[in-house]
């Protein structure tokens, strides 16, 4: 199985063209949008190319299968191509593109089979991982169908725009694994100078909203002390909840409030309600929950003594994940023999499709270098020549777990 670099770095390029952003290497495609649907199509097309059946499932997860025999199963490689709202060129991308090589390569050696997967809304414009948690069972299509993104769209009637795609879900017991390459997303790789990292296991997270109901008043007029400021109630909690998870958290765990809407949001008005994101990752099941706590007790304790109201919405979240350890093996394999001694094993801090896929296959994920650690930003990049030594690596795992078995 020979792979070709070149044809690889030339689709990956021409992925990046829809929805540029035209800020450096810069992506605009979020889920759904007329970007992503016409990247998708495209992909589909390229996958024809390659000997593969394209495939949508009624979420607009698209599939490339790859022809098996009688009782065969086939390696499953990709991630997805959906962008945050500012996204970078390669997150997720690079792990389809790849895919698609090896599967073409693959076809071209005659075999072993490899199918390719590009997984729909990972960046989670109406949740967590949509598109991956729905196929594995995480989430039910009639659950996943209610909320809405930032601007009132609900789930439905956004995938509703590739409804006449689908063709059903894709039953995973016709592949026998699941490897998923991305770009690290962090600098360890980068600032070591090292062209890979095997991940041992992927953090858990908990991702849920939060209100402040408060009193929307005249900001002239209103006294301090009998303002019900909703987002004061916001900056109190925030302080509040950093005090109190240093005492349980570890140097790997993280916190996050990523989005604020204020109402009425005027210069004038005394901040009536405050509707804030809070997200949480740790790769210790226990730890999750213990914040969990702490974040419910601070808010109600804050909401009491501000005399605010205080929700919640349903959470949302993946539990950590331990990845196959004989697919480890594979790729540990292939990355020395393509990159001695510049490689390690790590655990990822981001959350991916492999992770919901680990419930129901055999799964692992390689990583290749971020340069300076930047990611979901237009700044994202990675060296052209790490992105090939990545393709190799995986290519290399694929053809041993092929030989295997």
């Amino acid at each position: 199985m020979r792979v070709n670099a070149d044809r690889f770095l030339a689709e990956l390029h021409k992925l990046r063209e829809f929805g540029a952003s035209g800020i450096g290497k810069g992506v605009v495609r979020p889920a759904y949008s007329q970007a992503d649907i016409a990247a998708r199509d495209w992909l589909a097309g390229r996958m024809s190319a390659a000997g593969l059946t394209p495939h949508y499932d009624p979420v607009g997860n698209l599939w490339g299968l790859a022809p098996v025999g009688p009782g065969q199963r086939s390696l499953l490689l990709g991630s997805h191509t959906d962008s945050q709202p500012e996204g970078g060129w390669l997150d997720g991308a690079l792990g389809v593109i790849m895919a698609l090589e090896i599967a073409r390569a693959a076809q071209e050696a005659g075999g072993p089979p490899i199918s390719v997967v590009s997984f729909q809304d990972e960046e989670g414009r109406f949740g967590v991982t949509t598109g991956s948690s729905i196929w594995t069972g995480a989430l039910s299509l009639e659950q996943a169908d209610t909320p809405t993104d930032r601007d009132g769209t609900t789930f439905a009637e956004a995938r509703a725009a590739m409804a006449h795609l689908s063709e059903g879900f894709v039953a995973p017991g016709q592949f026998s694994g699941f490897i998923e390459c991305h770009i690290e997303q962090g600098a360890w790789l980068y600032d070591a100078a090292e062209v890979a990292g095997v991940v041992t296991g992927i953090v858990g997270i908990r991702d849920m909203r939060i209100t402040f109901e408060g009193q929307q008043n005249h900001a002239g007029t209103t006294p301090m002390h009998r303002r019900r400021d909703a987002f004061q109630a916001l900056a109190e909690f925030n302080a509040r909840i950093n005090a109190r998870l240093r005492d349980v958290v570890s140097a790997e765990t993280v916190w996050t409030i990523g989005h604020v809407a204020v109402r009425p949001g005027a210069h004038s008005i005394v901040p009536g309600r405050c509707t804030f994101s809070m997200q949480w990752r740790d790769m210790d099941a226990a730890r999750l929950s213990r914040m969990e706590e702490i974040i419910r007790d601070a808010a109600a304790e804050v909401a009491a003594e501000r005399g605010v109201d205080l929700s919640f919405s349903p959470m949302l979240g993946l539990e950590p994940m331990a990845l196959d350890a004989g697919l480890q093996e594979a790729l540990c394999a292939a990355a020395e023999a393509t990159a001695p001694g510049r490689w390690r094993s790590m655990p990822s801090g981001a959350l991916h499709d492999a992770s919901n896929v680990a419930a129901l296959m055999p799964s692992a994920m390689l990583f290749v270098p971020s340069i300076d650690g930047i990611s979901h930003a237009f700044e994202e990049d990675t060296e052209e020549a790490d992105l090939v030594a990545g393709l190799h690596i995986l290519a290399g795992a694929a053809q041993r777990l092929g030989a295997a078995g």
